[in-house]
């Protein structure tokens, strides 16, 4: 991994290609991330960098976080994640990493917690056709057999049935970068990412 970056997803809008096509495309608000440490293999067993985003005020943060930022001389920030990488020779704490280290065209990676929909049927959770629709029909919406009888005797673990839908991490792979704006930390990426806008995104490139 050759760098990676925390923002927000802002939402999304369409921008028109000069062929006249347009393309949807949603808008991130990437960093300014401070690397706030450096994990070595001599140390810790593994080599990545630890980047920070967010300035907040000291008090919203735990005795633990303070501490921990204060070693090496870093502001408070709301939230650290850390990134692996092969080479740390060119990261060093206090370091800042910006929208300035991208490029038009590159492929990224997002991951964010996709939107919750709360407890869902199996019709809008995993897609089932429902049950005739006819009168005298008492199959609409319900799911059906679940399981066999006598043998097994239960439900198999897994089974696609209603349940909580969304609220859980969701990864997108190679998505394109189509515009930077690098007084305003903008970047736009050719298509849709998981979220609501406000909600916060980590960004990876391969």
């Amino acid at each position: 991994m050759t760098i990676g970056l925390l923002g927000k997803k802002i939402g999304m809008t369409q921008v028109f290609c000069q062929k006249g096509k347009a393309i949807p495309v949603t808008a991130l608000q990437l960093g300014p991330c401070i690397i706030t440490n450096i994990k070595k293999v001599e140390l810790h067993g593994y080599q990545a960098i630890q980047i920070g985003y967010n300035e907040i005020e000291r008090r919203k943060l735990s005795k633990a976080q303070v501490g921990h930022l204060e070693k090496s001389s870093i502001p408070p920030v709301k939230y650290l994640k850390e990134y692996k990488t092969n080479t740390i020779e060119r990261f060093a704490i206090g370091q800042y990493i910006t929208v300035n280290d991208l490029e038009i065209d590159d492929k990224i990676n997002i991951s964010s917690i996709s939107i919750g929909k709360g407890f869902s049927g199996y019709q809008k959770r995993h897609n089932f056709s429902r049950g005739p629709m006819s009168h005298g029909s008492k199959n609409h919406r319900r799911p059906g057999s679940i399981g066999a009888g006598t043998t097994p005797g239960r439900v198999f673990m897994g089974k696609r049935m209603a349940g909580r839908m969304g609220g859980h991490k969701v990864t997108i792979k190679n998505l394109r970068i189509i515009e930077i704006d690098t007084e305003e930390n903008v970047i736009l990426v050719n298509g849709s990412v998981p979220g609501k806008p406000g909600s916060i995104i980590s960004v990876c490139k391969k």
